[in-house]
């Protein structure tokens, strides 16, 4: 079965495995450790998704943290229940919620925060069923489906 995994690189990576644990509730199924005690790479689950993070280890691979705050990608994370309360342990582990949660016009209940090296995380949770018409209304945008 193919799947896709984003991987995230830390200049602290088993501190955010802490971080994201408390924070959104990822669970670690893996951790490879050098002679150092190092890490050497991770992968946490999610559902039936997850994310590897990683060390800083090489001039293109670096935190937001090393680079400005600048991100080049969002992770985002699609929740069945609960958005709000999702939003407020991420608020409690010392999220920065940079858009509060607020339903969208496509019928998703939407928060961002940014973790503790900068990465942008986005979190939804769709709350009702809106029609393609009912969005172009809404917005103006024309949806072009398999375009």
């Amino acid at each position: 079965m193919a799947h896709l995994m984003s991987a995230l690189f830390y200049r602290d990576p088993k501190a955010a495995i802490d971080w994201l644990q408390k924070a959104f509730g990822f669970e670690l199924t893996l951790l490879l450790e050098d002679g150092e005690g190092k890490l050497a790479h991770s992968q946490l689950s999610y559902g039936d998704s997850g994310v590897m993070v990683g060390t800083e280890w090489s001039e293109n691979h670096k935190s937001p943290a090393s680079v400005g705050g600048k991100n080049t990608q969002t992770v985002h994370i699609q929740l069945d229940s609960d958005l709000d309360g999702h939003c407020e342990r991420a608020r409690a582990a010392g999220a920065e919620i940079i858009a509060e949660p607020e339903t969208q016009f496509y019928g998703d209940r939407t928060y961002r925060c940014r973790d503790p090296e900068g990465h942008i995380w986005t979190i939804s949770q769709t709350v009702e069923a809106v029609s393609i018409a009912d969005q172009e209304a809404a917005t103006g945008l024309v949806y072009k489906v398999g375009a």
